[in-house]
């Protein structure tokens, strides 16, 4: 097998319980494995990789990663999203929704956005999707054609196609309805686990199978029950979105008399395979007036919060804290969930957020926020190769360039990181053992052709937006621009 050496200024390396900085440091790996960090490795190798002023460190985990051409940035300034496009009218379910992208700009999409991730330094993603244009649900044919892209273009990815029993509606009214269509959302379910079956462990193991239910609020019980028994006999990870808006916490109590997690843990969907964008509105959040012990309920299971600060922070929520959660003992990891998927932003906007939140400026740190990039993902998916540089893990290895004007003074590595730089920053990317992006290019790819295509594609998503739209607004209306724009002089007589 080859041999490859990576040396860079500042290498993050694993102790064995904690991240470490060492300077002028060394990384080898054989094949997709990495046999050596540290200085002054004696053995002969095939390749070096000199890194030169930069930060080498472990690939990010995106534990919920766009995999889309995002419609979240449509509701940036267009607001309320329900009656933007985000919320289907009643009127549209009747109607009979329809698929508004083909096969092949399904599969576009992926590419498009597993180059996204792969560029800003992820190299292990569990996509996300939005349910908004399509008819019903993800489905197994788009998610194997899924495994072949991820494999392509060298990005280590769990897949399963989303399903629910129900979705949220808008009637003529304004008022909000909850739809549901159990037996459609329990053989979302069964495909979903012939998926696992069927491509978990592919393409020399950078294929994984996980489930994923869509949102708790338009899942039913009996959605949930049988999904935790598969996540249980398959031994897969389970993600489900909770706790992201107080709509959603609202509605559960009143169907079912029990906050979010509650109703989790009374169903057995709770354990250490389960994984919870976005964790925010629990008891004792500062909008919450329910009492309750969510937070215990998690500790008690092992459940991993998936924290996605910018998202949140575009809606104007946040979570009630990041120290919080952490103090108490539940695994916390990062996922993107919207464009640009960045994590080198939603870690500093997670720690001003945290800081605001405690109104305390040491209530975390750039260190605390690496380590759920990196450790946190990787525990929530049960994987101590992943996260890490350490003999012993994957060859999965990230090159931060420290030299970019942009930068300014330098002060500490991953502080340096933090305040200043972007996903942008990344020049190479190394996913099990395979160089994906060497010097900001990928093999293969054309990044204008990418553009060009996925900005096409978005253009004519955006023109049928009025279908699915409350009240079937224009274009111009639903989305109305920054400022108005100037209209051409009119010729001079």
């Amino acid at each position: 097998m080859t041999m490859t050496k990576v040396t860079g200024r500042f290498v993050i390396a694993y102790d064995g319980e904690r991240h470490r900085i060492l300077r002028d440091g060394e990384v080898v790996y054989r094949g997709d494995t990495i046999v050596f960090v540290g200085r002054g490795y004696g053995g002969s190798v095939d390749e070096v990789i000199v890194g030169g002023n930069a930060v080498v460190g472990p690939g990010f985990v995106d534990l919920d990663a766009l995999g889309d051409l995002d419609t979240t940035v449509l509701a940036f300034d267009n607001q309320p999203d329900w009656a933007k496009g985000r919320v289907w009218p009643s009127d549209y379910l009747t109607s009979g929704p329809v698929e508004m992208y083909t096969p092949e700009e399904q599969a576009f999409q992926m590419r498009y956005a597993f180059v996204q991730l792969l560029c800003n330094g992820v190299t292990t993603a569990l996509p996300i999707t939005s349910m908004f244009y399509r008819r019903w649900a993800e489905t197994y044919d788009e998610f194997a054609r899924a495994a072949d892209t991820a494999a392509e273009v060298g990005i280590r990815v769990y897949l399963g196609p989303c399903y629910m029993t129900g979705l949220t509606t808008i009637r003529d009214d304004g008022s909000l309805d909850l739809h549901w269509d159990e037996e459609r959302g329990l053989h979302g379910l069964d495909d979903a686990i012939a998926y696992v079956r069927a491509f978990d462990g592919q393409h020399g193991g950078l294929i994984r199978g996980m489930l994923a239910p869509d949102r708790i609020e338009t899942c039913t019980p009996e959605l949930l029950r049988r999904t935790a028994a598969a996540s249980s006999d398959l031994g897969c990870q389970v993600r489900l979105h909770c706790c992201q808006s107080p709509h959603e916490f609202e509605t559960v109590v009143r169907l079912h008399d029990r906050t979010p997690i509650e109703w989790l843990d009374s169903l057995g969907f709770l354990s250490k395979r389960a994984l919870l964008p976005h964790g925010v509105f629990v008891t004792g959040h500062s909008q919450v007036r329910r009492e309750g012990r969510d937070l215990d309920i998690l500790v008690q299971a092992g459940a991993s919060v998936v924290h996605c600060p910018v998202v949140m922070m575009r809606y104007g929520e946040a979570m009630e804290s990041f120290r919080r959660f952490r103090r108490r003992g539940i695994n916390l990891g990062l996922g993107t969930d919207t464009f640009p998927p960045d994590f080198v932003e939603n870690m500093r906007q997670g720690i001003s957020l945290c800081r605001v939140m405690e109104r305390d400026v040491s209530a975390c740190s750039a260190a605390d926020f690496y380590d759920a990039a990196t450790l946190g993902g990787a525990e929530a998916l049960g994987r101590l190769d992943l996260g890490r540089l350490a003999a012993g893990a994957k060859a999965d290895i990230t090159i931060f360039d420290l030299g970019g004007f942009h930068l300014g003074q330098f002060i500490d590595p991953i502080q340096t990181m933090v305040l200043a730089g972007s996903g942008r920053d990344f020049k190479t990317v190394i996913v099990n053992g395979r160089t994906v992006m060497r010097d900001r290019t990928i093999d293969g790819v054309d990044f204008d052709e990418l553009r060009i295509r996925a900005q096409n594609q978005f253009d004519r998503l955006i023109a049928k937006y009025p279908l699915r739209t409350w009240r079937h607004l224009p274009v111009d209306e639903i989305f109305k621009p920054s400022f108005d724009f100037l209209e051409p002089s009119l010729p001079r007589q």
